[in-house]
């Protein structure tokens, strides 16, 4: 079965594109972000690393303030190939996924569905974005969902609809609603019978086993990305239910009209 280490290799054999040995990163860059949306109790941070390849650009999210200061220059010039195998993960996401990209762009001739994001400010278009997320989840037979990576529009719009989650992050702390964060996915695993997963799981490790349960229990597992958007398509039908893609620039970056990519999923 698919892995993220398989897609990798794969990639690095040059069998779902060109060459990777001949495929040259132009420019690497990070964003940085701090919000805190306007009625909202708390905030939170971002960071991304993100590679230029061709008219191409791979990100995956990193733990803010942790990414090496040599890490641009390690993926500046450097081939995609030797990137594949470099030994920071963010880089190897970020690679693969701008690889991925470059390969197979998002839209309709490789199966996805361009979803229309409205100008707005920043709330406006995180609650549009969650609703087009949660839209793919086939939610009149789900009564507990997985959240993997808490976002705080993902778990509003599932109370709208009256669905209940466990939200799961790394960071732990608390929701906006007070209910405490889980930092061990698998303790609550059982309790929920769909999946809402976040990108960031490629970058930090945890997405093969939340793949292999989904896969093993035929739960629903539809995946947000921003890191990784051009990587999680390839698990569809293997694991994976739907995508809900986000390339760079994300909904964040800018007020005006937007776009996601959404593959699979309920309809």
């Amino acid at each position: 079965m698919l892995t993220l280490a398989t897609l990798t290799d794969r990639a690095r054999t040059g069998a779902l594109g060109p060459d990777p040995a001949g495929q040259r990163i132009a420019l690497a860059f990070t964003t940085v972000q701090a919000v805190r949306h306007g009625g909202r109790t708390g905030g939170y941070r971002n960071e991304v690393l993100s590679l230029r390849l061709g008219a191409a650009t791979g990100s995956c999210a990193v733990e803010p303030g942790t990414l090496p200061a040599h890490a641009l220059d390690d993926c500046v010039g450097a081939s995609v190939a030797d990137l594949l195998g470099h030994p920071l993960p963010a880089v190897r996401i970020a690679a693969l996924d701008a690889y991925l990209m470059a390969a197979r762009p998002h839209g309709p001739a490789h199966g996805a569905r361009p979803h229309p994001l409205p100008a707005g400010d920043t709330l406006a278009r995180s609650r549009a974005r969650a609703a087009a997320v949660v839209d793919l989840l086939p939610l009149d037979r789900v009564r507990r969902v997985l959240v993997v990576g808490v976002v705080n529009s993902l778990l509003e719009q599932l109370r709208r609809h009256g669905t209940g989650y466990e939200p799961c992050d790394l960071k732990g702390g608390t929701t906006e609603w007070g209910e405490a964060v889980h930092t061990d996915t698998h303790a609550v695993l059982d309790r929920c019978d769909a999946l809402l997963v976040s990108g960031m799981t490629l970058g930090n490790g945890t997405f093969d086993p939340l793949l292999a349960h989904a896969r093993h229990t035929g739960k629903p597992l539809v995946a947000f990305a921003q890191t990784g958007s051009a990587v999680l398509p390839h698990f569809l039908g293997d694991g994976v239910t739907a995508v809900s893609a986000e390339p760079y620039p994300f909904f964040w970056l800018d007020g005006g009209p937007g776009v996601l990519h959404r593959y699979g999923g309920a309809r």
